[in-house]
């Protein structure tokens, strides 16, 4: 069938990427994801803002500086459960919507054991203490929910199955396998009039508007096993080293539709829905170099450097499309066959510089300065010629679309007897170089403890602020006047997101 002549074919060929309707699961998107960390961990760091860099005395401490084991003077373990709420906004071409999530997890699960030297052996070798940590940290929730939707005049989602027929072509196959086969096998595109290339079905404007509309849900996060070795030297410098096995787990759910607002009931096009469900699980691994030095009783300073994680990823993709085009074919669906892919990803670097005011017995204050260069996050993809193509397409994406970043965290401590409060702040730089001008992130904290003779229980509370911005599909060449797509406008939607994550850690010394 010969659908809309008046649509001029694409001449020009482009690579569709980081798009919500886009077969590619691996973008610049997924790279932030995986690169960019939130404060997790025990109650007690978490409650004054994870800003413990020079701190230490914490199992939190081997994900940040481990060379604040070197503080520890006993062992202990410890055990902390959280739950996480979060809430997005969103406003799309004047609309607004709101969605709510929750996820409980395992924050922390740790041991550290400690050997304290004194006497001849102390002053022979200088070293007091030797202490090993081996246990589990939470360094990010996916959890997230969002919806938002809208009217459109100019563009359509459907454009994305478009490109791809006539770009790539389509498969031979008996089940569809790319997003081209999904259009042409529910009569969502067609053969264009002049047999040359492929056109929607769907041509929205003023006159036959459009309704768009997506729903996401996220859940997951990563957590990282680590393996800390570490002591004090004549209790002044603090030496650490965390061998870290980052986990990841990762699970969207992606549903977009158009539904046609013409009331024309025979323009062959009624509604279409697109779902993408995708889980990405993985592990990898790095390395974490710390030392701490007293400067006094009332100050200490802390550096640390972190390896990039090198991350050995497996997705599994799972697509489906379902057109109704009225009187010309019904309702027809489509399923893609399932799509597994295994690829890498190096993940920035990361420096640390903290610093520690104590108040003797009452307390301190802590600052920590981090910087992170996401720019610097590399996939690696298998050895074809396309495969190569798409990497040297993604990472030059990753490198033009992000920066590096200044994170800042700041705490308190304040000892009241055997009771602790603490309170904290984090700012966490914008790693957009434009786009997303106030992508920074915002964490408020607070918590109380309570110390035994042998034990500890501590709550802690951090809420987590940010905005980001999404277009629910990209097209291809907008900029080019020979393109199918010059000058086409696809809208925004912009997201604010608030998180809560409350904690309790209970821990025995030993």
């Amino acid at each position: 069938m010969n659908l809309l002549p008046s649509r001029k074919v694409l001449s020009s060929i482009a690579l569709v990427t980081a798009t919500a309707l886009s077969a590619n699961a691996q973008n610049e998107t997924d790279a932030l994801r995986f690169s960019t960390l939130q404060p997790q961990g025990t109650a007690r760091s978490i409650g004054f803002g994870s800003a413990l860099g020079s701190v230490g005395g914490d199992f939190s401490t081997l994900a940040v500086n481990p060379a604040g084991i070197g503080i520890y003077r006993s062992s202990e373990i410890t055990f902390t459960p959280s739950l996480t709420f979060s809430n997005t906004s969103s406003d799309f071409t004047g609309n607004s919507a709101q969605e709510n999530g929750s996820h409980f997890a395992i924050s922390n699960l740790g041991l550290i054991t400690t050997k304290v030297f004194n006497g001849r052996r102390a002053k022979r070798t200088g070293w007091t203490t030797v202490s090993f940590g081996l246990g589990m940290t939470r360094l990010a929730d996916y959890t997230r929910d969002y919806s938002y939707q809208g009217r459109n005049t100019t563009s359509s989602g459907s454009f994305i199955f478009e490109a791809d027929a006539n770009n790539n072509g389509l498969t031979s196959s008996g089940q569809p396998i790319s997003q081209g086969d999904l259009g042409y096998d529910t009569y969502l595109i067609n053969q264009a009039t002049s047999g040359s290339g492929y056109l929607s079905v769907v041509n929205p404007t003023a006159a036959s508007p459009i309704n768009q509309s997506t729903i996401v849900h996220e859940r997951g996060g990563m957590s990282e096993l680590g393996l800390t070795l570490g002591g004090s030297y004549e209790n002044k410098l603090m030496l650490g080293a965390t061998v870290g096995i980052p986990i990841i787990r990762y699970i969207r759910t992606k549903n977009y539709e158009e539904r046609d607002l013409s009331g024309n009931d025979n323009n062959n096009f009624g509604f279409f829905q697109y779902t993408d469900d995708l889980k990405t699980t993985g592990a990898g691994v790095n390395l974490k170099l710390g030392a701490i030095y007293k400067f006094s009783d009332f100050v200490r300073m802390g550096v640390a450097i972190h390896t990039p994680s090198y991350l050995s990823l497996h997705d599994v993709d799972n697509r489906s499309l379902t057109t109704n085009t009225e009187n010309f074919h019904g309702t027809v669906l489509a399923t893609a066959a399932e799509n597994q892919y295994d690829y890498n990803l190096l993940t920035p670097y990361r420096a640390v510089v903290s610093g520690t005011v104590l108040f003797g017995k009452y307390g301190f204050f802590s600052v920590d300065y981090e910087y992170v260069d996401y720019s610097s996050s590399r996939f690696t993809f298998g050895g074809s010629s396309d495969e190569k193509a798409y990497q040297s397409l993604i990472n030059n994406n990753i490198q033009s679309t992000f920066q590096g970043a200044s994170n800042i965290r700041t705490g308190i401590e304040l000892r009241l007897d055997n009771i602790f409060l603490r309170g904290g702040f984090g700012y966490y730089g914008n790693p957009y170089k434009s786009g997303n001008p106030s992508a920074e992130r915002l964490d408020f904290s607070g918590g109380i403890g309570f110390r035994f003779e042998r034990s500890f229980i501590d709550l802690g509370f951090v809420h987590h602020q940010y905005k980001t911005s999404e277009q629910p599909y990209t097209l291809p060449d907008t900029n080019n006047p020979s393109s199918l797509y010059y000058n086409l406008v696809v809208p925004t939607a912009q997201l604010t997101t608030g998180a809560n994550n409350a904690v309790l850690t209970v821990g025995f010394k030993f």
